[in-house]
């Protein structure tokens, strides 16, 4: 099951809103009532609070993006750390594992 807050930013962005800016200025706030995510506070200027029905319709799209969104969180725990690419940028012996370990690292996690 997807989160709120992806399919909020998926409406927001359907409705030409800025999720960034939106986010900044605190036009919105989602709380946990220990049933589930709610939309507490709703101010976004000029769009009305969505339903729960507009918010299941981007359920499709919600899961792509969460999907995607791992894949990337799973990359960076693996990929290698900076220091020990700052050291390949000077050893090619270093350069060809760090490649290694990249391309194997994609290959476990494909987009």
């Amino acid at each position: 099951m997807v989160s709120l807050s992806t399919k909020i930013h998926l409406y927001l962005e359907a409705n030409g809103k800025v999720v960034a800016t939106e986010r900044e200025n605190e036009t919105y706030r989602i709380v946990n009532k220990g049933e589930g995510d709610v939309i507490q506070i709703w101010t976004v200027s000029d769009l009305v609070q969505p339903t729960e029905e507009q918010l299941n319709a981007f359920e499709s799209q919600a899961n792509d993006r969460e999907a995607a969104n791992q894949v990337i969180v799973n990359r960076k725990k693996e990929y290698p750390k900076i220091e020990d690419l700052v050291v390949a940028l000077y050893d090619t012996d270093d350069k060809a594992a760090i490649e290694a370990k990249r391309a194997e690292v994609k290959a476990k996690y494909p987009k």
